[in-house]
């Protein structure tokens, strides 16, 4: 599989449907974050685009993105450089300049945000991201996982407020403080996290991330083009499973301490027929129920898309009546060791009588038989 090496304008909508599917239902829309990554080439600016070998031990490397509730980045439009003043906010804090970029989660417009900023302040991405998907809390990243502390960082809204949080007791507090200041800041804002060196990057990043997500998109593109089932290309792109062809038949979303929190339940057609389904969310897509039995669960990657056109469907444009396919995606190793699952796994989103069972990869099912 080709790597980008350099984001053009023909890219950004493949990159905008896959990075729709691995945000697991969150992230942000990528449809406004790909209008907005536009804009910049239009400008005559450039998405350089880093692979992890390439990139340098000691370059310093921000993780930056959106923060907020996915609801309300469809309502409340962006000013365009939050990201770039919390970066350039970090940089006068440290007294160093940032070499590149990364994206905190490869996951819906989070995926455009760390393109957006490099080329605004014209510097490289790198391929890859800390989460392989989207996650809803910041110290879910493999960064935070994997020991990298992320004070100082800097937080910007579309006002023009700037936030420094200097030094936190623990991931997990930047990541309540941060919650509390996007509250007030209208439930979207920008921030960037203390750099990263390339190093510790090409060892705790999830990999060619960017890449999977151009290339996935162009797989559903193409399996459009050529009238093939574009979900059947989706799944033999990511080694995933189909869960069930549904109908939405309620929905309960609402805003909570700065997330979108609810359930959708379904009801099985075709080949699902009589069979219900519920998926728990809190800006992504967390457990996925069958028949009231759970099937699926975080940290592997639930994701709910258009039937017919194999198109992403995010948390926030959810309606009842859609006639939708789940699928199960493995997510990335990193994100099954014990040190993770204590971060990522049920229990940290409230669920700690379900215990993660590893989606199997092919050559595991194959092994196993």
């Amino acid at each position: 599989m080709a790597s980008l090496t350099q984001v053009l304008d023909a890219d950004l909508d493949a990159i905008e449907v896959g990075s729709g599917i691995l945000g697991t239902g969150g992230g942000g829309n990528p449809y406004i974050g790909k209008l907005r990554c536009r804009e910049e080439l239009r400008k005559g600016r450039r998405i350089d685009v880093i692979p992890l070998a390439e990139l340098d031990d000691d370059a310093l490397v921000v993780s930056l993105g959106g923060i907020g509730a996915p609801v309300v980045g469809v309502e409340k439009i962006e000013q365009g450089e939050e990201c770039l003043r919390a970066l350039r906010a970090l940089e006068q804090e440290l007294g160093h300049k940032i070499d590149a970029t990364i994206s905190s989660e490869i996951g819906g417009a989070n995926s455009m945000e760390p393109m957006l900023t490099a080329a605004q302040a014209g510097i490289p991405v790198v391929d890859g991201d800390g989460m392989g998907r989207a996650f809803p809390e910041m110290q879910m990243c493999t960064w935070s996982i994997y020991g990298h502390q992320s004070f100082p960082s800097a937080m910007a809204d579309e006002k023009g407020n700037i936030v420094i949080f200097r030094q936190t007791a623990s991931e997990v507090w930047l990541e309540r403080l941060a919650r509390s200041c996007v509250v007030t800041m209208g439930a979207a804002a920008g921030i960037a996290l203390a750099p990263m060196r390339g190093s510790f990057i090409k060892q705790f990043a999830i990999p060619d991330t960017l890449t999977q997500a151009w290339s996935l998109g162009k797989a559903v593109f193409e399996a459009q083009a050529e009238n093939r089932d574009p979900i059947a290309a989706i799944l033999e792109h990511e080694d995933g499973r189909l869960l069930m062809t549904a109908k939405i038949v309620d929905l309960k979303r609402h805003l909570k301490g700065g997330f979108a929190v609810g359930e959708v339940k379904l009801e099985g057609f075709g080949n699902f027929a009589g069979e219900t389904g519920l998926i728990d969310l809190q800006n992504e897509f967390l457990v996925f129920r069958r028949n009231g039995e759970m099937e699926i669960c975080v940290p592997d990657l639930i994701v709910v898309l258009d039937s017919d056109t194999g198109l992403p469907i995010t948390t926030e444009v959810l309606r009842y009546g859609q006639r939708v396919a789940i699928l199960a995606l493995p997510c990335h190793d990193l994100l099954r060791s014990e040190q993770a699952l204590e971060v990522i796994g049920p229990a940290a989103f409230g669920y700690p009588d379900l215990t993660y069972s590893p989606l199997p990869r092919t050559s595991e099912r194959e092994a196993a038989q």
